[in-house]
């Protein structure tokens, strides 16, 4: 990661995270990464269209995105701040999500929402980081959890 300015936050589009995450479509869930600070917190954003393929079968005539990818999409914003962290050092080979807590669903995603993923460092402990994440659709919380994830150097 480059050097940041004092005051000034970190970026990633979906070049960045595509050198950090190994996801793909369908199942890549985070469009760009706003505000990192370090592995301290960060903003993703997920533009939710109509077009993703779990709205064919997740309540057709009503879509709504299921929670499980909401709260995945959480996960891999906080993994995604924790590889760009590790910058200049072995970089992990993998990053496993390992706990969801607190999770609870406050209002439906839809297609022409943008999530906002607002992920909290709660602590870190050497290849383990907890963070608290909060999901909102127009400042308004639509998800909340604390999830944990693990990178892998081996």
């Amino acid at each position: 990661m480059s050097e940041a300015t004092p005051g000034t936050l970190e970026t990633a589009d979906i070049g960045k995270l595509l050198t950090l995450l190994p996801h793909r479509y369908p199942f890549l869930l985070v469009d760009r990464i706003v505000e990192i600070d370090g592995d301290n917190s960060a903003v993703g954003i997920k533009n939710v269209t109509f077009n993703e393929p779990h709205f064919t079968g997740h309540f057709p005539e009503q879509p709504v995105m299921p929670g499980v990818l909401v709260i995945e999409a959480m996960a891999q914003t906080a993994g995604a701040i924790c590889v760009l962290s590790t910058e200049g050092k072995a970089r992990p080979k993998v990053v496993y999500f390992m706990t969801i807590d607190e999770c609870r669903f406050r209002k439906p995603v839809t297609p022409g929402d943008q999530m906002r993923l607002h992920l909290t460092k709660l602590k870190n402990r050497r290849n383990m980081w907890w963070y608290k994440g909060e999901a909102k659709v127009d400042g308004v919380t639509v998800a909340e959890a604390v999830v944990s994830a693990m990178l892998v150097t081996e």
